[in-house]
């Protein structure tokens, strides 16, 4: 079994110390979640691990052969560079191959009657045999197919951010390394594909090291659990559920010790102001076990701290946004086209949807960032709006921290009318006092990220509009988040693919299925997800099912008997669904046939997927019918 161990690993910045003598181990086939508020040294923590960043000491040790691969969370690659090139960018054997095998393959779709070509296909084939490489060729393909990589020939330049991530992730998911280190694998990804991420992972044969925000995501795949926290690092057996309990044991034992050191101390304090002189060698040890004692109740963080915070939101009216008949296109792409809707008060809404299908342009509609092409949208006089962007705006890197906040308020007001100081507004934030007075420049993306958050709820909006506030937030954070949203005396619209998220938050939904479909529902993410929706527009039945839900205000199941058309449906899907199963085992052999044309692997792989997605539509239907049926 191959074990990746470290021991005594120290790493400081300047007067900092992000980890201080932690030692752990990752056996094979563990999957560990790293968790810690931002700031701690998580991601720093994998850099040194890849070889990305050094440490002051260290002890590693594994096998020769053994090997990682490294995703960071913010992703560089040269921009003249091709999307094959950035994907097979791995000096193993079979990664060249495969590299080689591709740019044949892409050159002779241009010039397939090329002799010089074909030969060299030829040969390739050949070495590629006797490599034993087509499993890799067609784990890869799989890999960039789910991924949605299917340009190979585009300059990285011309992605997105998010397509650009995606590269990275194939890159180091396509070589199948002893340990993968993934740093926030999840963001820029749509439900679809995290979905399809986690299963892969579920099944990943050797070790991985993961921070992530999305708690789901963590749920599902992880073995163990590591907590960074004040320097030190904490281990937890399960996933992210028992490292929740096991984490609340933890606090409420060192809180008994707290206490129990507290009392102690104030007991040998008063021992101390006797005027006590050290004569002998018993009271010189009881003076160094004082001493002792004074240091560890000075560094050590009082437990049960309270990091909630209720701010008291502008007052707000009933009306707050009426759309109307509201149109937004960009060249030939439909974002929304004559939608209507009412916004209320107290309003608690998702926007979600693949990525590209138009989400955070509505939220920017809204936010009065983007013009309408035609139609309106009508805002309550009393609305104030704060709108939190994937880009953070207007934050001087040069301000101080504290600076920064009070440019929003010296104090603000509690639901309860009580009043907050900026200082103790950062304190609940997770900005411990030492940090105040640290420029902007030098924090973390993440702390960045939850201070510009902050700085717009000090502003005390009754409207907010959340466009991916998850990303790059630690998991505490999100938990402080999702607490104040419960009591916030307002509006919520977020646009979110953190199912955690979404569950806890919203109460309805906007779903963007593109080409300028939306559905409206009433329920959390998992409400609809497990009422048969879908997020994809040539999902019909669904799409039908869930209009119906809210049309009428109530679930489907409450219908007693099949309609005329019903019943016919319900006499055949069986048969439809069989046929379905059928197709899928065929494609799948005639798959294994053709395994060395890339090309005819390629349609058939986009064949397979349709029919499964066609499966899918008719296993929900017959689940529908059924219950119906029942009556």
């Amino acid at each position: 079994m191959k074990v990746y161990k470290v021991e005594n690993m120290t790493k400081t910045y300047g007067e900092k110390t992000l980890f201080d003598n932690i030692s752990f181990s990752i056996a094979e086939k563990e999957r560990v979640g790293l968790i810690g508020i931002n700031g701690t040294g998580k991601s720093t923590l994998l850099k040194c691990l890849a070889g990305k960043d050094h440490y002051d000491e260290v002890n590693i040790t594994h096998s020769n052969d053994y090997t990682i691969k490294y995703l960071p969370q913010n992703v560089s690659f040269n921009e003249e560079l091709t999307v094959l090139d950035c994907i097979f960018s791995s000096d193993t054997k079979i990664i060249k191959l495969l590299k080689q095998y591709e740019e044949i393959i892409e050159k002779l779709a241009i010039n397939p009657t090329d002799t010089l070509l074909q030969g060299k296909l030829f040969s390739l084939q050949e070495l590629m045999d006797k490599e034993d490489a087509w499993d890799a060729s067609s784990k890869a393909k799989t890999i960039l197919s789910k991924l949605g990589i299917t340009s190979y020939n585009r300059k990285i330049g011309d992605l997105s951010g998010g397509q650009q991530k995606r590269v990275a992730l194939a890159n180091v998911l396509i070589e199948t390394p002893d340990l993968l280190l993934l740093d926030e694998p999840t963001n820029h990804l749509d439900f679809e594909t995290i979905e399809w991420l986690e299963k892969y992972l579920k099944g990943y044969q050797n070790s991985i090291l993961v921070i992530t925000h999305d708690r789901y995501f963590l749920d599902n795949i992880t073995t163990r659990t590591f907590e960074l926290d004040n320097g030190n690092l904490y281990e937890y057996t399960g996933n992210y559920s028992s490292f929740l309990e096991k984490k609340a044991e933890r606090e409420a034992n060192e809180e008994s010790q707290y206490q129990k050191n507290k009392k102690l101390y104030k007991k040998e304090l008063e021992w101390i102001r006797s005027g006590v002189k050290a004569r002998t060698t018993k009271q010189q040890a009881r003076i160094k076990r004082f001493d002792d004692l004074e240091e560890k109740l000075l560094t050590s963080k009082a437990p049960n701290e309270n990091l909630n915070i209720s701010l008291d939101a502008s007052r707000i009216g009933k009306q707050v946004f009426e759309i109307e008949n509201i149109c937004k296109k960009f060249e030939n792409k439909k974002i929304v086209e004559n939608f209507s809707y009412i916004i209320k008060n107290n309003a608690r809404i998702g926007i979600v949807g693949l990525n590209g299908v138009g989400k955070s342009t509505f939220l920017k509609l809204l936010a009065e960032k983007e013009r309408l092409d035609s139609g309106i949208i009508k805002t309550g006089q009393t609305v104030k709006i704060a709108y939190y962007s994937q880009l953070i705006e207007d934050m001087n890197p040069s301000l101080r921290v504290i600076n920064y906040v009070r440019e929003g308020a010296e104090a603000i007001k509690n639901i309860d009318g009580s009043v907050i100081s900026a200082a103790q507004l950062l304190e609940r934030f997770l900005f411990p006092m030492y940090m105040h007075g640290t420029k902007i420049e030098k924090l973390s993306g993440g702390e960045k990220r939850r201070l510009y958050l902050l700085r717009l709820l000090m502003e005390q909006p009754n409207v907010l509009l959340l466009d991916e506030p998850t990303n790059d937030l630690d998991t505490q954070t999100l938990t402080i988040l999702e607490e104040f949203l419960e009591t916030f005396n307002g509006v919520v619209v977020t646009v979110s693919h953190d199912r955690y998220f979404l569950d806890k938050v919203v109460d309805e939904l906007l779903v963007f299925q593109g080409e300028a479909k939306i559905i409206k529902f009433n329920g959390n993410y998992s409400d609809y997800i497990n009422s048969g929706g879908n997020l994809f527009v040539n999902k019909q039945e669904s799409s039908q099912k869930t209009t119906s839900q809210n049309n009428n205000n109530k679930p489907e199941k409450t219908k007693k008997k099949l309609t005329y058309s019903e019943k016919k449906e319900w006499e055949t899907i069986d048969g439809e669904i069989a046929e379905l199963e059928n197709l899928l085992i065929e494609i799948e052999q005639e798959m294994a046939n053709v395994a060395t044309n890339f090309t005819k692997l390629n349609e058939l792989t986009e064949q397979q997927e349709e029919i499964k997605q066609k499966l899918e539509e008719k296993l929900c239907r017959w689940e529908y019918l059924a219950e119906i049926a029942e009556y």
